[in-house]
This record gives structure tokens, C-alpha cells and sequence, in this order.
């Protein structure tokens, strides 16, 4: 908990947008419906976002996370996460007569469908990404053997392709854009003849959240990010904040704010991450507020997109 007596902080500068993207809102709001019209057990690939306060509400209502499809009884209910998954997870679950929900976010299956149509256009692509990322997984499963990983500018630099006259890029959807700038900038110039889609991988989300940082960074002392360790956009948020020169801190939850952070902070930036519910950020503003702090708001981006939820399974 915040340490009163030593706690300078007296403004909190609130950034907005923050917290759940329209993709993540859909895929808890999908495995709540599914629970709410078909009961128990509802079956869960992956956790459906990477934030363990979120995954144990769900799970106290009923959903039970997987791995592996194999732990899935035969002919259950089946929910995809929000990160997707390859074709071949389709394949399985057909293979066991799962009946599938694709809570798959519409901004991963853009990146999925690019894929499949550079394959079938004969190129190879690369993925701009993180090696293990869920998300990263499912998009190189799209076509094995036709996708190559990159995830740095170094990396770029040494890349090899079989043809490079037939050679695409697309990215992780949860990169920081500045990043995935440099690497697609070294991709090109290695190869003129690069194809890439008509619009950003980058999602819209993580875009405004890490333009509210940049902004964040030029008026507040530090700067808390609200998400976890396993959520790569929230690990992108820290680090964007870091690069323009703030000082951030990655932090699950109120319980994680330690003395350290606000030492000498007396304009606290607040943000959180697309996987992370409100109520932690407002765990955190209830205990400075508690202590005297103000609360501002800093307003880069209305956020209006929503997205439907899936079709359920039969």
C-alpha cells in the first residue's frame, strides 16, 4: 500500500485512453456471455488476456484455462483467447468435436488473413515480433515454413529470405510503434521489393496508450503503468515512457506501489495497460486521493470502436 507519511505525490495526471481495448473487452464480455447461456464447464485455450486479476474472476465463475487443447473433454465448449491461434488448432479442435467460440481479436485476424494471402501469393513473411508471444505463435502457424520471426533491428540487418524480389512484413499487433518504425525502416531498405499491408499492423489500442505516455512523461515526475509482466503491451508502455525520457514502473496492482517510485514524485502519471481492468486503476487513485492528491485527466483520444461478440457455438 502507498506509504502516507512519505508520500509527496499531490497531483495524479490520469491518462486517457487506458486500460481494456475493444478487443479484450470482447473476449471477457465473450467467455461471461458463453458462461451466462451454455453453464458449466466452459473451456478456455490460453488465458484470454494476460492479466491474473481478470483470469481468476473468470475462473471463480466458471472458466477453466488450458493450454492444450488435449485437456479439453471430447465434444466441450472451447473458447479461443483474444491472441489467436493457427490453423492447426482448428484442425484439433475439429478432430475432438470441440465446439469452438473465436473470441480471436478482429486486429489479429487482420494480421492472420495478410499472412495466408502473401502465402498464396508465393512470398515469403516476415513477422516483426516476440519470440513466444501467444500472439506471435498463432500468426506464425498460419503458414509453417513461410513466416519468419524477427524481433529487432539487428536482427533485421542479417535476415535472409529465399526470393528477395517476393517478400512481405507484418507485425504483432501490441508492438511499440516507434520500434516496429525502425525494424520495417531496416526491412526496406534491405529489400526495395517489400510488401506490406494498406494499413498498420500496429492496433489502434495500443497506438493511443502509448501516444498518452509520450504525453504523460513531459508532465508528471513518474509514471505507474497498471498491467502484468506477461502483457506485451503493458511491457511496451514502460518502455516507450523510458525511451522518452520518463521514469515508469510496471505495477499489477496497488500492492505492488513501493516507497521507491515516489520518491521525489509530487505529478504521478497513471495509465493501464489493454488487458487491464478499471478497478485497479481505481485502487490506486482511491489510495493517493486518500492522501490529499488531485486527480487530472490528460485526454489524447476518444476511443469508439467496438467490436461484436463472436458467434456462439453450436
Amino acid at each position: 500500500m502507498v506509504p502516507a507519511p512519505e508520500n509527496t505525490v499531490k497531483r495524479i495526471i490520469l491518462a486517457e485512453p487506458r486500460g481494456f481495448c475493444a478487443g479484450v473487452d470482447r473476449a471477457v464480455e465473450a467467455v461471461r456471455e458463453a458462461l451466462r447461456s451454455f453453464g458449466r464447464p466452459l473451456y478456455v485455450r490460453h488465458q484470454i488476456v494476460h492479466n491474473r486479476f481478470v483470469l481468476e474472476r473468470l475462473e471463480t465463475e466458471g472458466a477453466i484455462f488450458v493450454e492444450n487443447l488435449d485437456e479439453v473433454p471430447a465434444g466441450q465448449r472451447v473458447i479461443f483467447s483474444a491472441h489467436g491461434v493457427a490453423p492447426s488448432e482448428w484442425d484439433r479442435a475439429r478432430s475432438r468435436g470441440l465446439r469452438v467460440i473465436d473470441a480471436t481479436c478482429p486486429l489479429v485476424t487482420k494480421v492472420h488473413l495478410e499472412v495466408s494471402r502473401y502465402a498464396d501469393e508465393g512470398r515469403t513473411t516476415i513477422l516483426v515480433g516476440h519470440a513466444g508471444h501467444e500472439e506471435v505463435k498463432g500468426t506464425l502457424g498460419v503458414a509453417p515454413g513461410r513466416v519468419l520471426l524477427v524481433g529487432s533491428v539487428e536482427e533485421a540487418k542479417v535476415i535472409e529470405v529465399p526470393d528477395a524480389e517476393r517478400v512481405a512484413a507484418v507485425t504483432q499487433t501490441t508492438l511499440s510503434v516507434d520500434d516496429t518504425r525502425e525494424i520495417m525502416q531496416t526491412l526496406k531498405r534491405r529489400f526495395p521489393a517489400l510488401r506490406t499491408p494498406k494499413t498498420d499492423d500496429i492496433c489502434y489500442a495500443t497506438q493511443n496508450r502509448q501516444n498518452a505516455v509520450k504525453e504523460l512523461v513531459n508532465i508528471s515526475d513518474a509514471i505507474l503503468v497498471v498491467g502484468s509482466k506477461q502483457s506485451s503491451n503493458a511491457n511496451r508502455l514502460v518502455e516507450v515512457a523510458r525511451t522518452y525520457g520518463g521514469r515508469a514502473y510496471l505495477v499489477d496492482s496497488i500492492a505492488d506501489v513501493e516507497a521507491g517510485m515516489l520518491s521525489a514524485v509530487h505529478a504521478l502519471g497513471l495509465t493501464a495497460s489493454a488487458s487491464s481492468p478499471e478497478w485497479l486503476v481505481e485502487e490506486i487513485i482511491a489510495a493517493f486521493a486518500n492522501n490529499g492528491a488531485s486527480v487530472e485527466l490528460l485526454s489524447v483520444a476518444k476511443e469508439r470502436v467496438h467490436f461484436p461478440l463472436p458467434a456462439p457455438a453450436n
